[in-house]
């Protein structure tokens, strides 16, 4: 067989059959199960994902000078840098997160987060693995779903690689 006798894939015979239309279905759908999750605790979605990114990378850190930065938050995220100051700012401003200048470059912030932020990411945490569960729950196996989610987000991502790593509960700090 040549390469020119391999059969193209075959043309979707509508939306039913678009994988990019069923994943954007799929998208909206999830998303809107996780806002009625996180709206009894005052969050939307973004704002928690940030929040519980700085209690995940704030936890990992060896020393206060290794807490993550904006950017580093951002990267984790995969979202915008900009939008994630903004974010940010708003989570500093309700007692959630501190955002601290680097001792050794005043442009960077340092974060971490309060109190209570660790007390309201861990709840919300909880919200959306158990909104989590139940959208995913008729789905079975998920291992192959949890590979082709990590493929779309640019390659398999080892269960410990901390960028490809979800912000999921961190081990308690001590007060």
């Amino acid at each position: 067989m040549t390469g020119d006798d391999v059969p193209a894939p075959p043309t979707p015979s509508g939306p039913q059959d678009s994988p990019g239309f069923l994943l954007w279905r799929a998208t909206l759908r999830w998303q809107r199960t996780i806002a009625a999750a996180l709206q009894p605790v005052g969050l939307t979605h973004v704002q928690f994902v940030l929040l519980a990114s700085v209690w995940w990378l704030s936890d990992q850190a060896s020393s206060t000078r290794h807490l993550p930065s904006q950017r580093a938050v951002a990267a984790h995220a995969d979202t915008d840098v900009m939008m994630t100051s903004q974010v940010l700012r708003s989570l500093e401003r309700r007692g959630l997160l501190t955002r601290a200048a680097d001792p050794t470059d005043a442009r960077v912030k340092r974060l971490t987060v309060t109190q209570d932020g660790r007390r309201l990411a861990e709840q919300a945490v909880t919200l959306v693995e158990e909104a989590d569960a139940s959208f995913f729950d008729h789905v079975q196996p998920s291992t192959p779903l949890l590979d082709l989610l990590r493929q779309l987000n640019g390659g398999p991502a080892a269960a410990g690689d901390q960028a490809g790593a979800t912000p999921t509960r961190p081990s308690p700090a001590a007060p």
